[in-house]
């Protein structure tokens, strides 16, 4: 039976055979549902020992999920969802990707609302495996929500990195440049298998692990109802959270609540905040009319965001409004979830 057999029935209380080279099958048997037990009860006292100490963290219900939006092209309308599914690099529903499409130009570089602020105009509804995109006086264009692998692959610039984008086809590509009237461009759609940016490079308080599309920087972007209503009671000219492009409005806090919420748990997940976000002249686009202000809402947030002089390296001199979080691990959120700072005990 050898040394470790004998002392495992020994611990077990089974005497050992009478002849060494013949074994009791009976013994054996008693012997190895002995460790099955053991080990069984091990696994199960992890189990439980894991869920005390997540009882143990304080859970304090801080609002309510109101909204949840995807951009699936950037620069381009939200598509509102009732529920999706948060992954390293954004919400999902199904093939719809958050920041998964990109209009670029001729040498590669992004073109957003910052350079062309019609983009706003362009709407997106999606069903079954494909997406259709809607423009002011256009025809509407039909979108494989799988771009087809005949398509070339680019090498694309977001915010100074290089990331690969799939042609969508000389379709799109006519579509875009032809309601745009700027310059020619192209629609590129970011795949699975394709090596996303590192966050980190863009912003030195992201992790290196973490990652996006064709996002700015961040996978999620976190704003409350409250924030946006006490800035609309300083503006003459009201605005909506679609001037700032969130993924989770949150309601039922106070003003910049989300400031402090430094872990979350919403639904089966969890998030962790890493920094605010500065605002730019992309805010002051009207999402209805694709019209660039520049000067307001910016001036405005300016009197009273900006971030402590201690920051300014972080931030410069740019107006923080909302703020950026990552998912710890991947989850399901929906319209309605309650929303948990999490604490220590």
């Amino acid at each position: 039976m050898g040394a470790v057999g004998s002392s495992v029935l020994n611990r077990l209380g089974v005497p050992p055979s009478q002849s060494p080279t013949q074994p009791r099958p009976a013994c054996l048997a008693v012997a190895m549902l002995g460790l099955a037990t053991v080990v069984l009860g091990t696994v199960v006292w992890r189990r439980k020992q894991s869920r005390r100490r997540r009882r143990r963290r304080r859970l304090q219900q801080v609002g309510t999920v109101a909204q949840l939006w995807i951009y699936p092209v950037k620069s381009c309308k939200g598509v509102a969802v009732s529920e999706a599914e948060c992954t390293a690099l954004g919400l999902r529903q199904g093939y719809l990707r958050d920041r998964f499409w990109l209009v670029i130009d001729e040498t590669g570089n992004m073109v957003t609302a910052r350079q062309d602020p019609r983009l706003v105009l362009i709407s997106v509804t999606y069903e079954g495996d494909a997406l259709t995109l809607h423009a002011p006086s256009m025809e509407d264009l039909l979108l494989p929500l799988r771009t087809p692998s005949a398509g070339a692959v680019f090498k694309c610039r977001v915010q100074g990195l290089e990331i690969q984008g799939r042609d969508c086809g000389e379709a799109a590509a006519q579509w875009i440049t032809g309601f745009l009237k700027t310059q020619p461009c192209r629609l590129v759609h970011f795949e699975p298998h394709m090596r996303p940016r590192k966050s980190h490079q863009i912003k030195d308080m992201f992790r290196p692990t973490d990652q996006v599309a064709y996002a700015d920087a961040s996978p999620l972007l976190v704003l409350s109802e409250a924030s946006l209503a006490n800035l609309n009671h300083r503006l003459q000219q009201k605005v909506k959270a679609a001037n700032f492009r969130p993924n989770i409005v949150i309601s039922g806090c106070a003003v910049h609540a989300e400031d402090s919420w430094n872990e979350l748990r919403i639904g089966d997940m969890e998030l962790k905040r890493v920094m605010a976000c500065s605002r730019c002249v992309l805010t002051t686009v009207d999402p209805d009319t694709g019209i660039m202000n520049r000067k307001e809402l910016l001036e405005t947030l300016k009197s009273y965001r900006l971030c402590d002089p201690s920051e300014q390296k972080i931030y410069g001199k740019s107006p923080l409004f909302g703020q950026y979080f990552v998912p710890e691990n991947p989850g399901t959120i929906k319209v309605g979830d309650p929303v948990y700072l999490l604490g220590q005990s």
